[in-house]
């Protein structure tokens, strides 16, 4: 088990570096740079240009961004925040994102193992056609227009709930109750799409053989379910954590600018138009970090989930 996570650290190490490496050379290719502003003296310009080795070739840069790469040095802010290092504009937005998408998957896995236990129970029941069709609708409307079909009818109109994140820095009442519309807009059609991994894996596994052999056995139905079914079907739903929460990530992109939140989204959103090209690759850096932790994370579970999975055997 440790000799198969340090190689999955090491292997995850190398992607991290390809993707970052792949980031700065499509970000330092696209057109447009902030150097070109017609408010920004000459003078200035030359400046920054020698400073940040702007004017060599792309190549040389690159060597210059991964020797400052390695040491953890994104640099600073050349268009959005002039001087301000990118780490710590980071360091305000980061855990803004991640508040609103953790708050998300905690409502996304229950409630969608619920209603995926339930409907695979109650298959070709009035209750499974109806979640069918809630869950078709779910999958089929994106998750920035349940967004703002929420924002206008049950906030501005009905005014249960603030049109815009609160903001309040800690995380109290108020700013949790401004954030309900984002994190259930995020989570609609996760949980639809969850929900119908889920009951396909548990019906398949209610008619399989194990389950004839558990109620032969003497276990009840409910007793079976719990002990055998489920447990098998939890397997392959690992796989599907991971583009459940990139997905999240995703769409947070839009949900956050709709509510006004100030995180990695309208961050990224507006390093891009600003041609701010060390805080554009830092934040594709944390999304991409993000994804390759819950890629281990996941691996790393199959042997919690189900013990004769053997991580990191020869065989």
């Amino acid at each position: 088990m440790i000799r198969y996570t340090v190689q999955r650290l090491i292997l995850i190490a190398l992607t991290l570096f390809l993707i970052v490496s792949i980031a700065f050379i499509t970000v330092r290719m696209m057109p447009g740079s902030f150097l070109k502003s017609r408010n920004l003296p000459e003078d200035v310009r030359l400046i920054i240009e020698n400073k940040y080795h702007l004017h060599e070739p792309l190549i040389v840069q690159y060597k210059y961004f991964v020797s400052d790469f390695l040491r953890g040095n994104f640099g600073v802010s050349l268009g959005l925040q002039p001087k301000v290092p990118v780490f710590d504009i980071l360091k305000q937005k980061i855990p803004i994102t991640l508040q609103l998408n953790l708050f998300a998957l905690i409502l996304i896995i229950p409630l969608a193992t619920i209603f995926g236990i339930t409907t695979a129970l109650k298959k070709n029941q009035l209750y499974d056609h109806i979640a069918n069709v809630l869950v078709i609708i779910a999958i089929s409307v994106p998750s920035f227009v349940f967004a703002s079909l929420m924002q206008f009818n049950l906030a501005y109109r009905a005014g249960w709930f603030p049109i815009l994140l609160s903001t309040e820095k800690a995380l109290t009442w108020s700013k949790f109750h401004s954030m309900i519309l984002p994190i259930i807009a995020l989570s609609v059609g996760a949980i639809a799409g969850l929900t119908r991994y889920v009951r396909a894996e548990l019906a398949e596994n209610l008619n399989s053989e194990f389950m004839l052999l558990a109620k032969a056995k003497g276990l009840k139905q409910i007793q079976a379910v719990f002990r055998h079914a489920i447990r098998n079907s939890f397997i392959p739903l690992a796989n599907m954590i991971i583009p459940l929460f990139m997905g999240i990530l995703g769409g947070s992109l839009i949900i956050e600018q709709i509510f006004g939140i100030p995180g990695t989204g309208p961050l990224m959103i507006s390093a891009i138009n600003a041609n701010d090209d060390p805080v554009t690759i830092a934040v594709l850096f944390f999304y991409s970090i993000i994804g390759l932790t819950s890629i281990l994370l996941i691996d790393l579970s199959y042997g919690v989930i189900d013990p004769r999975i053997r991580m990191g055997g020869k065989r």
